[in-house]
Formats: structure tokens, C-alpha cells, sequence
């Protein structure tokens, strides 16, 4: 276990500055993740910690230590990637073990960690298939199984689950969520897709071009976004902006489930598509002046494609923006 600490980090490539003045603190056993669009500097801030990237200013410390000059293998730390890179020539033993064999531990060592791995990942019937006979979902254990039997300080994870299906998605972040919680270690979770991190972590790193534009818990992020690029990021589907017109220009933002649709509303619109998912249904409308407006409703609602309908925002759930898209009061 341990806490990673990044005081006022930055990476340039040549004269482009990619990563600008991060400071964050990881707290020891917290699941913490780094959440953006591509190119946002997510990945690039976690090889950082890794070691396999250097810093052009500032530093990196793991329980209070910097560690600019601890080469990668020395950190304490594991790495899971989005690609498994498995030896596919070895059982997964033997691609679980590897690292240990390296590093000189007796077989009895070797055999009995994996085994305690295999026992916590439910995967002891696998031990002695080779990786092309799992499946995604397995291939993926194995990954984080030879990573957990090195027992890290932390566990660095670059979008582990998207060379996944979406239902297996779902199941493996069950699974993180409860080997964070057995484990009761530290891990930072890279992703870009904004449901992983809303459902996994403790708290979410928001990123854009390298900058950190929020950081809190997922309902903090949802119902408190600081500015309109996290208002737009955290949430499915995004929320709505509306622009206030006047001496002070402002931004209105307002999520799908805060309107309703009722006479006497604000807003009048007409449906232009229709996402129906069972338990709700998503009105996708144009108003008149031209904007799109979506709005959360019940699974069986009546609203058809082509209707004009009027739309009442609920004013206690509004959200507001400032010109440079910082929030205000």
C-alpha cells in the first residue's frame, strides 16, 4: 500500500508543454481515476508515476519518497495495459510466475502466490491453459493476476477493460471494485470513458489538454461540475447548455432527468428522435431558436417522433456558466 503524491508536474516534448503544473495527492488504498477525452495527458501523467516517462519539472513521491531517480522496476509498482501481452508460449502459471522467476523466488513461493492470486481472481481452473484458450475476460484476469503476485505498493491501470465486449465491461468492474476492496491497495485507474470511473473509483481526476479541470468524488462531479467542459464530460447522456442572452452572458446548464414535459413550460420544441432503454426513454427535441434538447422520461412514455411539445426546467437543479466556462453561483 502506499500514497502518491505529484507536486506541480510537467512534461514537455520539445517546446510543447502536454502535461501543465499537476499537483495531486493519491491517498494510501485509494482507488483514484484519471478520466479525459484523448490526448487529454491521462496515460502520459500515469507513465509518469510509473517511471517510464521523465519529468520536465516537478515530482513524483510514493509513500512521502520522490522517486525521479528509482528506476521503474524499483517503484513498488504494477502496471496492467490496455494490451495483455502475455507470453503465449506459457500456461497462465507460468505468465503469472514470470516476474517472480526473474527476480530469483524459490518455486514454492512461486506456486503457492499464485495459487492465493488464482484463489482471489476464480481462476484456479484455468492455471494450465495456454492465453489462446481464454477468452477476453480470462486473458484480462491473467493480466492483473501476474501483476498481483508481485504484490505492488500500487497498481497503475491504462484502460485495462476496452479491448472488452460491454457486457464483460461491466462484469470486470465489479471485479476491480471488489479486488480494490479485498486487496486493500492503492490504484489509479486511466480511462476515457467516464461510466468506468463514475462506477469504480473513490475519486475522479478530470483532464483536459493536460490541465486538471476537477477533482472529487463521482456524485460531487455530477452534481457539482466546476466548469462546463466536466459538466459536459461527467454524465450519459451529457448535459444540456442553454445560452442566456443580456448584459451578462451566461451559460444554463440543466441535466436530462431535471425537465419535464407539461404544458406551460419554458421551452417549446419539437421530438426529433426517440431512445427507448426499458425503464426510460430519452426525447431527443429541437427547440425554436434551433438548439437540441435532451430530456429523460419514463419507459413507457407516449411522445412520438414529430410532436410539439413544451418542456419546464426545474429551476433548483440549474447549473451556470460563466463566459471563460467556470461555474458560477
Amino acid at each position: 500500500m502506499a500514497s502518491v503524491e505529484l507536486r506541480n508536474v510537467r512534461k514537455r516534448f520539445g517546446s510543447h508543454e502536454v502535461i501543465h503544473g499537476v499537483d495531486l495527492l493519491i491517498g494510501d488504498r485509494e482507488f483514484v481515476a484519471f478520466v479525459g477525452p484523448s490526448g487529454s495527458g491521462k496515460s502520459t501523467l500515469l507513465r509518469m508515476i510509473a517511471g517510464l516517462e521523465t519529468l520536465s519539472e516537478g515530482e513524483v513521491l510514493i509513500d512521502g519518497q520522490p522517486v525521479e531517480d528509482v528506476p521503474p522496476a524499483k517503484r513498488g509498482l504494477a502496471m496492467v495495459f490496455q494490451s495483455y501481452a502475455l507470453y503465449p508460449h506459457m500456461t497462465v502459471a507460468e505468465n503469472m510466475s514470470f516476474s517472480l522467476r526473474l527476480a530469483g523466488v524459490s518455486k514454492q513461493e512461486r506456486e503457492a502466490k499464485v495459487r492465493e492470486v488464482a484463489r482471489v481472481l476464480e481462476m484456479e481452473a484455468l492455471l494450465e491453459r495456454k492465453p489462446q484458450a481464454l477468452s477476453g475476460g480470462q486473458l484480462q484476469r491473467v493480466a492483473l493476476g501476474r501483476a498481483m503476485v508481485r504484490q505492488p505498493k500500487a497498481f497503475l491501470l491504462d484502460e485495462p477493460l476496452s479491448n472488452l465486449d460491454a457486457a464483460l465491461q461491466a462484469q470486470m468492474r465489479l471485479e476491480l471494485v471488489r479486488l480494490h476492496r479485498e486487496l486493500k491497495t492503492t490504484m489509479i485507474y486511466v480511462t476515457h470513458d467516464q461510466i468506468e470511473a463514475m462506477t469504480m473509483a473513490d475519486r475522479i481526476v478530470v483532464l483536459d489538454e493536460g490541465r486538471v479541470e476537477q477533482v472529487g468524488t463521482p456524485l460531487e462531479l455530477y452534481n457539482h461540475p466546476a466548469s462546463l467542459f466536466v459538466a459536459g464530460f461527467i454524465g450519459a447522456p451529457k448535459m444540456n447548455f442553454l445560452a442566456q442572452q443580456g448584459a451578462e452572458a451566461r451559460t444554463l446548464g440543466i441535466r436530462p432527468e431535471h425537465v419535464r414535459i407539461g404544458d406551460g413550460g419554458e421551452l417549446e420544441g419539437q421530438v426529433v428522435a426517440l431512445e427507448h432503454l426499458g425503464a426510460r426513454t430519452y426525447v431527443h427535441a429541437r427547440l425554436t431558436d434551433g438548439k437540441g434538447l435532451v430530456v429523460e422520461t419514463t419507459g413507457d412514455t407516449r411522445v412520438r417522433e414529430g410532436d410539439r411539445l413544451a418542456f419546464h426546467i426545474l429551476p433548483e437543479a440549474c447549473h451556470w456558466f460563466d463566459v471563460s466556462g467556470r461555474r458560477v453561483s
